[in-house]
Parts: C-alpha cells; structure tokens; sequence
C-alpha cells in the first residue's frame, strides 16, 4: 500500500511549511490533486491519512482529494483521447501507441487551508 508512504511524505511536506510560518497556522484542509495515472487510490489515501495525523498537528483536519483523468493526445491523429485505465492505452482511431499525456499523472498538493492568528486568513470558516 504505497499510499502510506505518500501520506508521510505528505505530512513531512506539510510540517515544513507549517513550521516556516510565523506564527503557528490552524489547519483545516489539505487539498490534493491526483491523476488517475497515478494508481493512487483515494479512498485507501483518505483512510492512511486519517490514520497517521492522529495525535499530530494535522489532526481533525480534512483531506480534501480532487481525481484528474487520464487524457493522452495522439500525435497522428491530432486529437486528445482518454484511454480504459489498465484496458486499452493506444489511440482508438489509430491504434499509435501512447506516449504524450496531457492530465493523470499529477499527485501535488494544491493548497491549505488555514487561519492564524493575524488578520490575514485563508479559510472562510475560521
């Protein structure tokens, strides 16, 4: 299960910036981006998160986790496809091979939401 390692990796990303900030942030969502391509499964990154933040400064925060899919662009064709995750790869009207994919590799974080202390606050809801 490779969504605990992500998840660690994940947590140590997130203390690095919660430790760089001035004043100590109150967190309430994380919020992912993960392609389909990625063969990461948000359920089983959803359960490995929930799991690990216990007891840590993350706790009783959300993951918030956005899928994109896999789209491939066909350079004999000219068109943009979207192949069967594990089925069919190749173009299906040319049969070329998959090689430039457009979305479903991204695993990033893409923000945090939070509030501190200052007047100046990210989250709506603090």
């Amino acid at each position: 299960m490779h969504e605990t390692d992500m998840t660690k990796a994940l947590i140590m990303t997130v203390k690095d910036w919660y430790d760089s900030q001035p004043e100590d942030p109150q967190i309430t969502k994380i919020h992912l981006v993960v392609g389909r391509f990625t063969c990461v499964e948000p359920v089983s990154l959803q359960f490995a998160y929930e799991v690990q933040t216990r007891d840590t400064f993350l706790a009783g925060t959300e993951l918030v986790i956005r899928e994109t899919p896999l789209i491939a662009f066909c350079h004999p064709c000219q068109q943009e496809y979207s192949p069967e995750m594990g089925l069919q790869y190749a173009c299906p009207t040319c049969g070329a091979p998959m090689e430039d994919i457009r979305s479903g590799r991204e695993l990033k974080i893409d923000h945090i939401e939070y509030c501190s202390d200052s007047a100046q606050t990210y989250a709506p809801n603090c």
